[in-house]
């Protein structure tokens, strides 16, 4: 499925100035129908499985304890 910049700026969370950037540098592939650039929305899948991933490991780093260092003494 084909969409416009506005359109992906609004599914990936970033303004619009970043994905025209994104396109130049070749980082976001697209096309142009002549009148304006659309971009295929399938080659995001991957990233929204990786960002769902680092996200889930973030919330198992915050919710491990820190656990208490062998080499503390109490030396009061």
């Amino acid at each position: 499925m084909y969409k416009s910049i506005e359109e992906t700026a609004i599914d990936l969370g970033m303004p619009e100035d970043q994905v025209i950037r994104l396109i130049y540098e070749g980082r976001i592939r697209s096309v142009y129908d002549g009148q304006q650039i659309l971009i295929n929305s399938g080659q995001f899948s991957t990233y929204f499985k990786q960002l769902e991933r680092i996200k889930e490991e973030i919330e198992i780093w915050r919710a491990t304890p820190i656990p208490e260092d062998i080499d503390v003494k109490d030396e009061d």
